[in-house]
């Protein structure tokens, strides 16, 4: 558990599951994922990137991928057995989470929205994901992560 009280939604949210993490804020903005990573100590694949598709009309998934990877589009139709889909513009990815781009988690969410975590997130022993606060992180073990995703639907979507 954190050594003070959480700061962010998604620290609020990890306290309630019990998982152990430790807030980080940054010093100032960041401008790219490997300054992220590099400011928390880590490389940049133990940086967990939430990114939220449109599937339809008011359906959307969330992707959690590793650092810099780009997901493999054509796995993830394949996947979901969909033929389109589209990345969420950013109005949708407030609407939908609550939290700005840059600050997206799959935790405290204000709707259930359905999580897929690529097997790539699960390779680094540590891991940091959105708080859902700007300019802040959360720093878990990534076995503490997959506990408090719980019955997560895990899968192969970015190239090896």
């Amino acid at each position: 558990m954190p050594d003070e009280q959480p700061s962010t939604p998604v620290g609020h949210a990890l306290v309630e599951r019990g998982i152990p993490f430790r807030e980080f804020r940054h010093p100032g903005p960041i401008l790219s994922l490997e300054q992220a990573a590099e400011e928390r100590g880590q490389q940049p694949e133990q940086v967990v990137r939430s990114i939220l598709f449109r599937l339809a009309q008011d359906d959307y998934l969330m992707v959690l991928v590793a650092g810099p990877r780009q997901i493999d589009w054509k796995a993830l139709r394949r996947y979901l057995g969909q033929s389109r889909l589209t990345m969420a513009s950013a109005d949708e990815v407030h609407q939908v989470t609550g939290y700005e781009i840059g600050a997206v988690s799959p935790f405290a969410l204000p709707r259930p929205v359905r999580i897929l975590l690529d097997e790539g997130v699960l390779r680094s022993d540590e891991v940091s994901i959105g708080s859902g606060v700007r300019n802040t992180t959360i720093i878990l073990s990534a076995a503490d992560l997959l506990r408090a995703l719980g019955d997560v639907e895990r899968v192969s979507v970015v190239p090896a």
